[in-house]
């Protein structure tokens, strides 16, 4: 299912906000009247990578793209005075929910969103509606051996083992990341990874992107806690994963029905940014099944 909504409906609107010592840059679309879904994206990308899905769900939904901490168009405390942390961003975050005025959300979270968006859930289970998980893990065993040069920094933290994530950080990775998995790259939009590139090639934004590929350790420690999350409160969970992402792997997406039997899983024939082939068919996804979850939700309310 589509939207059939003028064009008025679905525009999408480029706003700033204070939120802790960050201005955040986020998009936004929709009634705000409307059930709200907060949409949280990854490494190496911005709230840019949400461009196509936001007006296929803005006639029915509030959508809000806040761009993270050091990435995007968002303006935050260089290093030092900043650290580069993802309880830090999840801080931010949490500024940035509240000076937009969000009470309850929807979450869709995407690679490094998915740590940053458990982190609210936890911090605030009463506030989360539903989960959208694209290609954002919790579990050991959606970890690919394509994190292992990050692991050995985790393990080791020398010069040298920093100078070697750099090839992660080069234009060359960042459209690797897009294309690979991907049946047809003549789908993959050059604007993205270009981007992408632009903005990562920022005087110091290096040494941010590696503060975080150490701190990434941090998320998967969390990880029993996210899981004990999903088994207690049993969040409704829809898991929209591109099949052939190198960094996280299918069993990844099908560890959330052990703490959660309800979670819904759906496979895509694409690579780790799965909207950039698959946008529309996500969105239907989307569509149906928060239709269904958030409707019970606020028949139970009434």
């Amino acid at each position: 299912m589509t939207p059939n909504a003028d064009s008025s409906q679905t525009k999408v609107h480029y706003r700033t906000v204070k939120a802790g010592p960050a201005t955040v840059f986020y998009r936004e679309a929709g009634d705000p009247r409307h059930p709200t879904i907060l949409l949280l994206h990854g490494f190496p990308t911005s709230s840019h990578m949400f461009r196509d899905l936001m007006p296929l769900l803005a006639d029915r939904y509030h959508v809000v793209a806040p761009d993270l901490p050091g990435f995007g168009f968002t303006v935050a405390p260089e290093r030092p005075d900043f650290a580069y942390s993802f309880d830090n961003l999840t801080k931010v975050i949490s500024a940035f929910v509240d000076a937009v005025g969000l009470e309850r959300f929807a979450i869709y979270v995407f690679d490094y969103g998915a740590p940053v968006g458990f982190r609210v859930a936890l911090a605030h289970p009463d506030r989360v509606t539903a989960i959208i998980s694209q290609n954002g893990n919790a579990y050991e065993e959606g970890l690919s051996g394509g994190w292992s040069p990050i692991q050995r920094y985790w393990q080791d933290p020398t010069p040298a083992n920093r100078r070697e994530l750099r090839s992660f950080l080069a234009p060359e990775a960042t459209k690797w990341q897009y294309t690979h998995g991907v049946a047809d790259e003549m789908e993959v939009a050059p604007e993205s990874y270009t981007l992408d590139s632009a903005l990562l090639s920022r005087p110091g934004n290096d040494d941010i992107q590696l503060d975080l590929f150490l701190d990434y350790a941090s998320n998967v420690s969390l990880y029993p806690k996210f899981q004990a999350y999903f088994a207690a409160r049993k969040p409704p969970l829809l898991a929209v994963w591109g099949k052939n992402d190198p960094f996280f792997l299918p069993p990844g997406a099908e560890a959330f029905k052990r703490d959660n039997p309800n979670a819904e899983v759906r496979f895509f024939d694409t690579g780790h940014f799965a909207l950039e082939t698959h946008a529309v068919e996500i969105a239907a996804a989307m569509r149906e099944f928060l239709g269904r979850v958030l409707g019970k939700e606020r028949r139970s309310a009434a």
